[in-house]
């Protein structure tokens, strides 16, 4: 989740983010100088995330896939932001930003767990950001509030599908990692309202 602050934008170079990054007790994305404080999450949005993670490192044992938790930055170079994703998976080694331990460019696979501050920038704006990188494969929409899962797979003339899944007792076929999740899997432990 992320806040911006509505007093006027201070700019601050690339550096200086990366340096107060390293020392701050909080996460910040980077948004082409603008830094960008992230904020807590509900105990679904974490439930959510600790059920990926775990589905996804079982699943994904023995092979040369790695499972990252927000904790790790994506830089995507040509709109000059530092994210971090819920959950996101990268397929081999991990291509480092210059060379930096805390910055990779290559996700071939990445969640985001919506809430009501940031699914209009998750589903747009980020969404944009994200389809810039090269290998990027899958990027997923996960709703806390409802069962409802928004799958987006790119093609390979570079165009992005949507399928959505609204059936708890659906699978989701992860094709860029060669792996199925149960959509129950996903929501387990978490407390739907009204279904």
């Amino acid at each position: 989740m992320i806040t911006q602050a509505k007093s006027k934008k201070q700019i601050i170079s690339l550096e200086n983010y990366r340096k107060l990054e390293e020392i701050s007790e909080f996460k910040h994305e980077y948004h082409d100088g603008v830094i960008i404080a992230m904020t807590g999450g509900t105990i679904n949005h974490n439930t959510i995330i600790m059920n990926l993670i775990f589905c996804l490192k079982l699943a994904l044992n023995q092979t040369n896939c790695r499972v990252q938790s927000s904790d790790l930055r994506v830089w995507i170079p040509e709109h000059k932001r530092g994210v971090y994703p819920d959950v996101m998976v990268i397929a081999g080694d991990a291509v480092f930003n210059e060379n930096r331990q805390d910055e990779i460019v290559n996700p071939c696979l990445i969640f985001e767990v919506l809430s009501p501050s940031t699914s209009s920038y998750d589903r747009g704006d980020k969404f944009l950001y994200y389809r810039s990188i090269p290998y990027l494969k899958e990027y997923i929409l996960i709703d806390q509030s409802n069962y409802f899962i928004e799958h987006f797979t790119k093609t390979e003339n570079n165009q992005w599908l949507l399928k959505e899944y609204q059936d708890i007792n659906d699978m989701i076929q992860l094709n860029s990692i060669n792996i199925d999740v149960k959509i129950s899997d996903i929501y387990e432990n978490i407390s739907i309202a009204n279904n």
